[in-house]
């Protein structure tokens, strides 16, 4: 098999997730994932800075996680204080980390290939779902380990003499229900258990329910005009066998609106260029003066593969005035 570190680069590249000797924030919890993965960024020449979240929720033990984490790994540590919210569930937690997070460019998060499948159980039996982890959020959070298992990341700290955290919380959560109980029994009746339901999260996603219905019952007919409430500011409009979609998309402090079919929003990925110019997108940040820090969750507007606007930067040639941006000011 392949070496870590080489399996790591290589999704890295395939996803496009951090550009060659680029600059990226592991979030750490001093744990064998993210202490493996602020470890391999730096072994393959990433400019790696790490930051802390402490919930204070463990009391000495929380402690004891930010040390490891600031003595250990460098890492600035954060207290989430005010941010925490109500009822403390996995995805709240996670949640404040990312908005206490905000503002330094790329970060990257320990998920691994383990987590994708507790994941893609969990999202299964709660609502029929299949959808994973993303590799790259549109907030610029990204995933390099998602193509590692966890057994992988404590055995590369192991041979490496890498100290680690081991949290005393998880196997109370969901999560360690899941790790612990379900999955054993999962595999009792099937060895491939994990890897099966491992590739159901590079399946298609599906609509949520009760979007499909709607859209089943706008289209089950062509007579006439009629429209269905998508939820999130967007409205689709049948006018007998024409089905377009209006509204807006919120993108992080960003407000987007176009008349045009088929755009979609993202952050930049490495190489970008502007559809009919040589200019790359990474030079229109620079020419706009563009903190560094706000570069990989600026929104970037793509038709198909090329990039026809920047919004409130540039615009592709052809494309002006196809996509109307507002940014939120912050108080």
């Amino acid at each position: 098999m392949t070496a870590l570190p080489e399996r790591v680069e290589a999704f890295v590249r395939e996803q496009g997730l951090i550009e060659p000797g680029g600059a990226v924030t592991c979030l750490v919890s001093g744990g064998p994932d993210s202490t493996c993965l602020w470890h391999v960024l730096r072994e393959l020449g990433y400019r790696v800075s790490a930051v802390h979240v402490d919930h204070g929720l463990r009391g000495a033990e929380s402690d004891e996680d930010a040390r490891f984490c600031r003595e250990v790994l460098g890492a600035e540590v954060l207290h989430a204080g005010e941010v925490l919210p109500p009822g403390n569930s996995e995805a709240a937690l996670r949640d404040a980390r990312y908005r206490l997070t905000e503002g330094r460019g790329l970060r990257a998060t320990g998920h691994t290939a383990s987590d994708q499948v507790e994941t893609v159980l969990y999202r299964l039996v709660s609502s029929g779902s299949t959808r994973g982890i993303k590799a790259r959020r549109e907030d610029a959070v990204v995933r390099p380990l998602l193509s590692v298992w966890r057994e992988e990341t404590e055995a590369y700290c192991r041979e490496r003499g890498l100290a680690f955290r081991v949290d005393s919380s998880n196997a109370g959560s969901r999560r360690g229900l899941i790790r612990d109980e379900i999955l054993p029994l999962l595999r009792r009746l099937h060895p491939g258990a994990d890897r099966n339901l491992l590739a159901l999260a590079d399946e298609p996603p599906r609509l949520p329910r009760k979007l499909e219905r709607a859209l089943v019952e706008l289209l089950s007919s062509t007579a006439g005009t009629k429209s269905a409430d998508l939820g999130g500011g967007v409205r689709a409009v049948r006018e007998y066998g024409v089905l377009r979609l209006e509204g807006s998309v919120r993108f992080g402090p960003w407000r987007l609106e176009s008349d045009l079919p088929g755009l979609r929003v993202r952050t930049r990925r490495p190489g970008d260029r502007l559809a009919g110019r040589r200019k790359k997108v990474q030079d229109v940040f620079v020419d706009a003066k563009v903190p560094r820090r706000d570069r990989d969750a600026w929104p970037v507007v793509v038709s198909g593969d090329e990039v026809v606007a920047v919004p409130g930067l540039a615009e592709a040639p052809g494309w002006e005035g196809s996509v109307r941006a507002w940014k939120d000011v912050q108080p």
